[in-house]
């Protein structure tokens, strides 16, 4: 095993996190159990600056971010503490954990594209240009035979048509999360022109369309790969009268096995997953089909673990330390 490492981790504000689910609090406690060193700040602290930063001094460029040393435990309402803020050179940790969560936007992309600079000396998980080309609606696209029908577009008579092909349809966002602004809309609703125009008022991005998947009613499982194998899986219950899982709006988390289909979805995806540095990834199914690759901030650790799985941070720091060693 390598040294202590130094760890940057780059997400939301810690205070507002629920220790309980949160799936970074669960890195950090890991990282910290293991002696690494831990810092934490946001996107909006991040710096990057080239060319000469004195006269006389030679070019250079520097990543850096208004950051402070943290150490964490799990006792809520007091589960973090802070040192002196410092001006942090990125470049000088061994691991920067981009763990802000979505909207994929053009912050969200900007920030892949600065951590690029010290990627891979520094580790960055997930591999940054690898996150900005797989958002996780998209990249499930390359593997059209294990998804249900989809339909990506901006234009409503496409929607109108593929509704009229499968009767049930959800619509969502193409790049939001948690479950926010995703729709069931039937056969006979009424209210699809008015859902488009809304949408396109207040966004020039496309729709994701998809059959409804009554499945979803047994639960949307989350299944976990650490560096493209499948370590564990938790499967989320829609509550009564909800079209969605997620454990935001009230998905209920029980335990769950994987299926032979699971296994065959991972074997296929696995592959891709490694080659494009994705360490950790949450992909989401419904019955037999894969419905998103989650890569920019995948959730699920305390939950797998909270019903007997093992604990996939450790598999996760492993994996990292793994990676560092061969580097």
């Amino acid at each position: 095993m390598p040294g202590p490492l130094k760890v940057a981790v780059q997400m939301d504000p810690i205070e507002t996190i629920n220790i309980d689910g949160d799936s970074t609090f669960a890195l950090m406690l890991e990282a910290q159990k293991r002696g690494h060193v831990l810092w934490h700040y946001e996107v909006r602290h991040m710096s990057l600056r080239e060319g000469k930063v004195s006269p006389g001094a030679p070019n250079t460029e520097r990543l850096t971010a208004m950051a402070q040393p943290v150490t964490v435990q799990r006792v809520k309402g007091d589960h973090y503490k802070f040192g002196e803020p410092v001006r942090l050179d990125l470049a000088t940790m061994d691991v920067v954990l981009m763990r802000q969560d979505p909207p994929f936007d053009m912050a969200y992309i900007t920030a892949t594209h600065m951590l690029e600079h010290i990627h891979p000396k520094t580790l960055v998980v997930n591999d940054p240009a690898n996150v900005r080309d797989a958002p996780e609606k998209l990249l499930v696209t390359h593997f059209p035979d294990l998804m249900p029908p989809t339909l990506i577009t901006w234009d409503t008579e496409a929607i109108r048509s593929f509704r009229a092909e499968y009767k049930d349809i959800i619509v969502k966002p193409l790049f939001g999360n948690g479950g926010a602004g995703v729709f069931r809309i039937r056969e006979d609703d009424q209210n699809l022109a008015s859902l488009l125009e809304m949408h396109w008022a207040r966004s020039r991005e496309p729709l994701m369309i998809q059959r409804y998947e009554a499945a979803v009613r047994k639960g949307d499982k989350r299944v976990i790969l650490v560096d493209g194998e499948p370590l564990g899986a938790i499967n989320r219950v829609p509550a009564e009268g909800e079209a969605r899982s997620n454990m935001h709006v009230g998905g209920r988390p029980e335990a769950v096995e994987l299926t032979a289909r699971d296994k065959e979805i991972c074997a296929r995806i696995g592959p891709l997953l490694r080659e494009k540095g994705l360490l950790f990834v949450g992909i989401d199914v419904i019955g037999d089909w894969l419905t998103e690759i989650n890569v920019t901030s995948p959730t699920g650790l305390q939950e797998f673990t909270r019903f007997g799985g093992a604990d996939l941070s450790a598999a996760i720091w492993d994996k990292i330390e793994e990676k560092k060693r061969l580097a």
